[in-house]
């Protein structure tokens, strides 16, 4: 003992001893551990590697003992590779018979050709195995809350167990392919002069749009940050600071209910650029989706894509994002019923709004009375109190001989003949009728094309893009009894249309574009108000005072007003585009870390309470049962 405490003696002979010379002995190293390096991916080795010794690294997928003969399916994200270990091996062997579903291991071995009759043609490895010389567990695995292949997994269960679902290989393919996506477009933008600039997360509340999520300040009592719903003032004051073209793949906040094609906190394509007018921002950004599917999917989208107002889209499709895979159209119907004597048709063509349409479905008579029976269940959800409809028996025949429904007897003659000559219906199709305010009619019967169509199979295959354009600038709120904006406040009116703002603001049209793919809106955008004197007035058009313009935007208008160039631009939502290449339903299988319907992460069990000392911080009280609790 020589530290503090030991004896004098003993400190003494310490001393002395390390005086004395010391006997050299040779001590043998501990043996080194196994690491073996890998050198190829799993799902990349063919036929070309024949002959050589390669390391491979990944999860045990399945571990297989054909009576002597171990043959493991090795994963990592590139895909599988067999994997045989023969008993002449021992040492290998015995590693061999400990593994288990989820090891991670390393192995080295001879490439070699499949056995004739063994060659598996869906895998890039399917011809080729490896024979193990050894084998190394890098970490074991305790039994997985699931099998990789189970495809009757429910969301709960992905979504607590994300990590161990996406080593799952279809989520592995759903991400790389994002990835390719994202990489597809950086390219293009690159090579198209685009610039990458980051902007604020911590943002400005601002009135318009969705429901925002709020962030306290600690440092400002009282006051509040808004995570951006997009970077859409930023951007544009980029256009005024000189940028011309700037890109962002950046995440965006909404605070809304969840719905499959809608995350709370979802992945844009933010684009703007200076000096272009509408039609050659639309070509431009036409090539981006392009370039996108060409390179992340090798799929050539047809070109050019078709452009459609959004009135002859409501009026053809009741949709502004209509999915022209189907290829039924609505009937307009409200000018025809203005004079019949049925009131339910009669009542709803002489509203302000009102509509009378028809869909006319091929073949449809052949629908039994339960399937049309379940029908008005369908179009409630749009809000839709009903769904009439007529069987064409014999088209020849538009009385109450060749046609048969109820309404018939209400409908005279020529009103039936003008029905038929309408829609072009035939002996043997079943013609729908909704009757409401326009939009709900748009919406049910929109909603129901694109149901039977799919159910039908009338749908055609294929990417069937299409430019919606001329939106209205603004749109009436029935709860408010106000206008508001269509888009956002800072969007262009068609020229000339800015003098309608007070007259007839329902029938002022905005520079603003949507970019539709099989039925999802997979973009928007719009060129911008560049112009002090037209913000301000379409901010009048929305009852904002002069005083709230200048304490919620006087930064932009102070920035319109110091020469900001004529601008546009738009925002792709990348995990629908992602969604929709990699033939998914939910945009929840193309993201890494989703929430669920109910806003949840269930992987990290958020959101979560925090502590009293944390809400004190923040100068916040929570309230409980509508009674304020001090924090």
């Amino acid at each position: 003992m020589t530290g503090p405490g030991a004896s004098p003696a003993a400190s003494a002979a310490a001393r002395d001893c390390a005086l004395l010379p010391v006997e050299e002995k040779h001590v043998e190293p501990d043996p080194p551990e196994k690491t073996l390096k890998r050198t190829d991916y799993c799902g990349r080795i063919d036929r070309k590697r024949l002959g050589q010794t390669i390391t491979v690294c990944g999860w045990v997928h399945r571990r297989r003992d054909h009576g002597g003969v171990i043959f493991i399916d090795l994963r990592d994200r590139e895909g599988l590779v067999q994997i045989v270990c023969d008993p002449d091996r021992a040492a290998t062997f015995a590693v061999a018979e400990k593994l288990r579903h989820e090891f991670v291991i390393a192995a080295t071995g001879l490439v070699r050709p499949r056995p004739e009759g063994t060659v598996n043609a869906d895998l890039a490895s399917g011809e080729i195995e490896i024979l193990a010389h050894d084998i190394e567990i890098l970490n074991p695995s305790v039994t997985p809350p699931f099998q990789l292949d189970d495809e009757n997994l429910s969301e709960t269960v992905r979504l607590t167990h994300r990590v161990i679902d996406l080593r799952r290989p279809v989520m592995q393919r759903n991400l790389m392919l994002r990835h390719r996506a994202s990489m597809a477009a950086r390219h293009y933008l690159d090579a198209n002069g685009f610039v990458d600039v980051e902007t604020p997360v911590l943002y400005i509340s601002t009135p318009e749009g969705a429901r925002e999520f709020l962030v306290p300040s600690r440092i400002n009592h009282g006051q509040f940050y808004a995570l951006p719903q997009s970077p859409q003032l930023f951007k544009q004051l980029l256009m005024m600071a000189g940028f011309d073209r700037y890109y962002q793949i950046v995440k965006c906040f909404r605070d809304e209910d969840l719905r499959a094609d809608r995350q709370l906190e979802f992945t844009q394509i933010d684009v703007e650029t200076s000096f272009l007018d509408e039609v050659e921002i639309r070509q431009l950004m036409e090539g981006l989706v392009v370039a996108l599917f060409k390179e992340a999917m090798g799929v050539d989208l047809p070109q050019p894509f078709p452009v459609m107002t959004y009135a002859d889209a409501m009026r053809d499709y009741g949709s502004d994002k209509p999915d022209l895979r189907v290829p039924l159209k609505l009937t307009e119907l409200t000018d025809l019923m203005r004079a019949v004597d049925f009131k339910v048709f009669r009542t709803a063509a002489e509203l302000p709004n009102g509509r009378v349409a028809a869909l006319c479905l091929p073949g449809g008579a052949s629908l039994t009375r339960k399937e049309i029976d379940d029908l008005p269940a369908f179009v409630a959800i749009y809000g839709a109190k009903g769904l009439a409809y007529i069987k064409v028996n014999d088209a020849s025949k538009p009385n109450e001989e060749g046609l048969q429904s109820p309404i018939v007897k209400f409908l005279s003659g020529d009103v039936l003949r003008e029905i038929i000559s309408r829609t072009g219906a035939s002996s043997g199709d079943l013609i729908f009728f909704c009757a409401d305010r326009e939009k709900i009619v748009c919406d049910a019967l929109g909603a129901l094309r694109a149901k039977l169509g799919h159910n039908r199979g009338l749908a055609q295959a294929g990417w069937h893009p299409l430019w919606v354009v001329d939106f209205p600038m603004f749109e009436y709120n029935d709860e408010t009894a106000s206008w508001g904006a269509r888009h956002h406040p800072f969007t262009a009116p068609k020229d000339g249309h800015e003098n309608l703002f007070e007259s007839d603001p329902g029938a002022a049209l905005a520079k603003a574009y949507d970019v539709v793919l099989n039925g999802w809106e997979i973009g928007g955008g719009s060129v911008r108000i560049h112009r002090q004197d037209v913000q301000a007035k379409v901010f009048g058009a929305l009852k904002m005072s002069p005083e709230d313009q200048r304490r919620k935007f006087g930064f932009l208008l102070d920035a319109l007003a110091q020469g900001a160039p004529p601008h546009g631009g738009i925002a792709f939502g990348l995990d629908r585009l992602v969604a929709l290449m990699a033939g998914v339903e939910q945009i929840r299988d193309v993201i890494a870390f989703p929430k669920t319907q109910r806003g949840q992460d269930l992987l990290i069990d958020t959101p979560s309470p925090v502590t009293e000392q944390q809400l004190r911080d923040l100068h916040i009280r929570v309230r409980t049962s509508g009674h304020a609790k001090d924090a």
